[in-house]
Formats: structure tokens, C-alpha cells, sequence
């Protein structure tokens, strides 16, 4: 593990994977800001449009960071590193992030660091924050959104290993196109949510796939969700409205069902059980109260990062990079944006 900095690191990070516009400050492992510029056009299409999601960052991009640097009340001269993500990601918005991160860069003459946004999603758990423990290696990480659904093995701060992860949709897509099939509108996902407190889990089961190993699938359930709709809608129109929140709360039920039954094979298989949550599905509040029940129900201890550093934000890049500023594992000016990278 690397040792902290005797002396104040100054870390501006950048995050422009999708439809936020985010910029953080850091000094070593403590946020002194974090801005996000969110882009409420693409409610009225239904899901992210890659064009008008490039655009918005190109006019978001310099007031946000500027925001950011004179919150943590610094300048930008203070600076002692960049960090921005370079992938994965929508191509376009990767490289509105990644262009203003390096000439920035150059003109502060300061080291850039390029950072695997999953990866950034587990360490944001390092951010210190108050009320908030760390978790130790090696743990186990679910990081869970609209991309990605993984099960990680963290060794230490560069040693991350996938040990799971799905085979064709994720969580977060599977929560969406569930809400849409609903008449939610977007995104769904929070409001499944919503609903879903008010209603029976057990109203109407569904079937979980059946996937070997740690891997998951989410595409036959959003099968499955649709037929039942379809059937019940035919028998009776207003079947939705008259069961919205019983059939939000099912849907959720399972699904959380489907990543806990791979959690616990994955604790089993290792002997890890330290569980660490990341990424924008880890903000539902049925997973985070199940994972807590977990910890009196298995004797898991588990970790669940502070709210605002689960939706795609700045401030887990920072810490990334900061840790890689102590390593001096720089990237080149050359660097480029990547929409699918290596983990």
C-alpha cells in the first residue's frame, strides 16, 4: 500500500464517461470539492444520447472545473497532478474530459494520470470521509450500473481481479428497461425504487436465471418482466397502475436476490467477507439495506460509499490518481480515451 504524502497533494480530476460533467479537488485522500454538472436533455428521449451528451460537456466543462478549483480555494497553480478517466465510456464524452485534461496538463507543466472509471467506482471507498471506514485487503467488490455488473477480488490499490461478472446486460440496464416496459420515465431505475417501498416483494415471483460460477445475466429477466406485463395487461388495461408498487418491489426483489446468492458463492469461494459496493446502482436502497442484513446474517462486514460518490463523480478519479501520484504511475500526453479498456 502505497504511504501517505507527508505534504499536501493537490489532485483536480476530471469525469466525463457519460452524461455528468464532473471536477474535483483533492488534498491527498479528503475532497475539497466536487461539482457535477448533470444534463437533464436526455429525459425527454428516454436514455442517453451520445451526440448531445458530447456537446453539453464541451459547454460544461471549463465553468465546472473552474467551479471546483475556487470552491477547495486553491489555484490552479497549486495543482500538483490531473487526473481524468479515460474510459470505459461513450467515446465522444470521454474525449471532451480527456482533450481539456492533457492540455491542461502541458500548460501547468504537472504529471496526468489516466484512470479506469470501474476501478475508480471501488476506490472511492479510500476517499477519507467522516463516519465512513475504509476497507482492508484484500476485499470484495460488486460494482454494479448501467454497464456493468462485476464481482472484484481487491488485492491492493493496483491489483484488481474480476471474478464475476455479466454475461450480457447489466443491473442498472436491467432496472431501466424494467421501468420503461412500466411507463416510468427516465431514468427508471430510482423510481422502481421508489415504488418498490411501498409494495409486497413477494406479489409476483419471478424466475432467476441460472448462470455457472460467479457470472450474471440480466437479459432473460427483462424477458420474462415483459411477457408478464404483456399477459396482465391484455386481461386487465389498468393492471400496472392498480399494482405499481407490488410490481416494483418484485422486480427489485429479485434482482437483488440474483447478485446476493453470487455474493455469497463468491465469500465462499474465497473466504473474503468484506464486501465493498460501488458504482450508480449501489445508490437503491433495498441493495444497501440487504447488504447491511447481511452483516449480522453471515458476519459479512460491508461498505457502503457515501451517496454523492456512488453516481458518476469526480472526486473517485482524485482519489485514483492521487493514489498513482504517490506510485509516479503517470500517463503520456499520447494517452488516449478508450470506450471499452482493459480491467
Amino acid at each position: 500500500m502505497p504511504k501517505m504524502s507527508e505534504r499536501k497533494i493537490y489532485t483536480l480530476a476530471i469525469e466525463s464517461s457519460c452524461d455528468d460533467t464532473s471536477a474535483a479537488v483533492l488534498c491527498n485522500d479528503v475532497v475539497l470539492s466536487n461539482i457535477v454538472a448533470r444534463q437533464a436533455i436526455h429525459e425527454e428521449y428516454g436514455g442517453v444520447v451520445p451526440e448531445l451528451a458530447s456537446r453539453a460537456h464541451q459547454q460544461n466543462i471549463v465553468p465546472v472545473v473552474d467551479v471546483a478549483i475556487k470552491k477547495a480555494g486553491i489555484t490552479k497553480n497549486d495543482l500538483n497532478c490531473i487526473a481524468f478517466t479515460q474510459g470505459p465510456g461513450l467515446m465522444g464524452s470521454l474525449l471532451v474530459g480527456g482533450s481539456f485534461a492533457k492540455s491542461m496538463s502541458m500548460a501547468l507543466d504537472i504529471p496526468l494520470v489516466a484512470v479506469n472509471h470501474m476501478k475508480a467506482h471501488i476506490l472511492a471507498h479510500f476517499i477519507d470521509e467522516e463516519g465512513f471506514d475504509k476497507p482492508t485487503f484484500p476485499f470484495l467488490a460488486l460494482t454494479i450500473s448501467g454497464g456493468h455488473t462485476q464481482i472484484v477480488k481487491v488485492n491492493s490499490f493496483f491489483d484488481l481481479e474480476i471474478i464475476g461478472e455479466t454475461t450480457d446486460d447489466a443491473v442498472g440496464e436491467a432496472f431501466d428497461k424494467s421501468a420503461k416496459i412500466l411507463g416510468l420515465p427516465y431514468p427508471g431505475g430510482p423510481l422502481i425504487d421508489k415504488f418498490a417501498k411501498e409494495g409486497n416483494p413477494k406479489a409476483f415471483p419471478f424466475t432467476k436465471p441460472k448462470v455457472d460460477g460467479l457470472n450474471f445475466s440480466f437479459s432473460g429477466l427483462k424477458t420474462q418482466i415483459l411477457y408478464f406485463i404483456q399477459k396482465n395487461i391484455a386481461l386487465n388495461p389498468n393492471f400496472i397502475e392498480e399494482n405499481k408498487a407490488d410490481i416494483c418491489a418484485s422486480i427489485q426483489y429479485t434482482i437483488i436476490n440474483i447478485l446476493m446468492d453470487k455474493l455469497k458463492l463468491a465469500v465462499a469461494e474465497t473466504g473474503i467477507n468484506q464486501i465493498a459496493i460501488g458504482g450508480g446502482v449501489s445508490a437503491n436502497s433495498g441493495i444497501r439495506t440487504t447488504l447491511k442484513e447481511a452483516e449480522k446474517k453471515y458476519g459479512w462486514k460491508s461498505y457502503i460509499p457515501k451517496f454523492e460518490y456512488t453516481t458518476d463523480n469526480a472526486a473517485m478519479i482524485g482519489i485514483v490518481g492521487y493514489y498513482n501520484f504517490l506510485e509516479e504511475n503517470f500517463s503520456q500526453a499520447d494517452v488516449t480515451s478508450k470506450a471499452r479498456i482493459e480491467f
